[in-house]
């Protein structure tokens, strides 16, 4: 069975982060512009079972044990290759994971927070990001590239509602894209309705690992300091998620099965590779297997090499 954990990786937000990839690769509700794992292989918004619970927590136990103390994870982290909310096990997954004594996080597209049941599920977690990107329409579509049965104003009113009623720590994240949402007319809206949502951060984001897709740009620095400027002039806590995460990624002893999983849902830099392979006492032989089996490549972004797991096309 493939694996459902990885890390724990470096987390800007997080800190140490073991993450649970609880949805199979790129079943989404969305297919966004930026998205580092790539186009959704499937597209829905109908949830359903993935894996069960039990067995996610069997592999997470498993996994912390292996971990030294300096190790161990700040967060269990709910952040898998597709929207974590599709899972229809999610409620009893966060309450099961509780159990280990660690704040769970979710990291969501908000797609699926209209759903009563969504909502209702996700209160048992400690702390949610919710993505939202645009609040205009057109942008909205260009960026997230939604199933066609998602309604951006609904989605909208849900985040509102959630925002009232969510006890743990909530928190916003906006990815923008160079000349589709990075307007000083759009950052005005945004930060208008993040007023209305109340985030405890608002976080702004532009890629910083190798997209998929062809033609998507970060925004440039004059319009991720026109957002802040926009966010705090609003009297929003605003952080940037622009910079690099560290290489404090853990090892298991097995070179091999670390980056496998990692880079599944994590594209890693070539430093930071490095050091993985320094603490397992590997070489960088068993690295170029990797990549001539074809289960690994390296790519180039903003003039740094990283390392990406490679996914069969059928």
């Amino acid at each position: 069975m493939e694996n459902i954990i990885f890390g724990p990786v470096p987390s800007r937000r997080l800190g140490k982060s073991i993450g649970i990839n609880n949805i199979p690769h790129k079943v989404c509700s969305y297919s966004c512009a930026y998205c580092q794992v790539g186009k959704a292989d499937i597209m829905q918004v109908n949830r359903q079972e993935f894996y069960l619970p039990d067995i996610i927590v069997r592999q997470l136990e498993y996994k912390l044990n292996c971990l030294s103390q300096s190790d161990f994870p700040d967060y269990i982290t709910l952040v898998p290759d597709g929207e974590p909310t599709l899972d229809i096990h999610l409620g009893e997954l966060i309450l099961k994971l509780k159990s280990f004594g660690l704040p769970v996080a979710v990291i969501t597209n908000s797609s699926l927070l209209s759903q009563t049941e969504v909502q209702s599920e996700l209160m048992n977690a400690d702390y949610i990001s919710l993505k939202v990107d645009t609040v205009n329409q057109t942008s909205w579509r260009k960026v997230n590239k939604p199933h066609k049965d998602l309604n951006h104003s609904i989605i909208l009113q849900s985040i509102r509602d959630f925002s009232q009623t969510f006890k743990g720590t909530l928190v916003t994240e906006s990815m923008l894209l160079k000349d589709i949402n990075d307007s000083d007319e759009e950052l005005e809206r945004l930060a208008i309705f993040l007023c209305d949502v109340k985030p405890e951060i608002a976080y702004i984001a532009i890629p910083t690992r190798p997209l998929a897709f062809g033609g998507i740009f970060p925004a440039d620095e004059a319009a991720v300091a026109m957002a802040y400027e926009t966010f705090t002039r609003y009297k929003l806590n605003a952080e940037l998620l622009t910079g690099y995460e560290g290489n404090a990624f853990a090892s298991s002893g097995n070179f091999a099965d670390d980056i496998l999983s990692i880079t599944a849902v994590h594209p890693m830099r070539k430093d930071a590779v490095m050091e993985l392979m320094t603490k397992s006492n590997a070489t960088e032989l068993i690295l170029n297997q990797l990549i001539e089996n074809e289960l690994i490549e390296k790519v180039t972004f903003n003039n740094q090499d990283y390392f990406l797991r490679k996914f069969n096309s059928d």
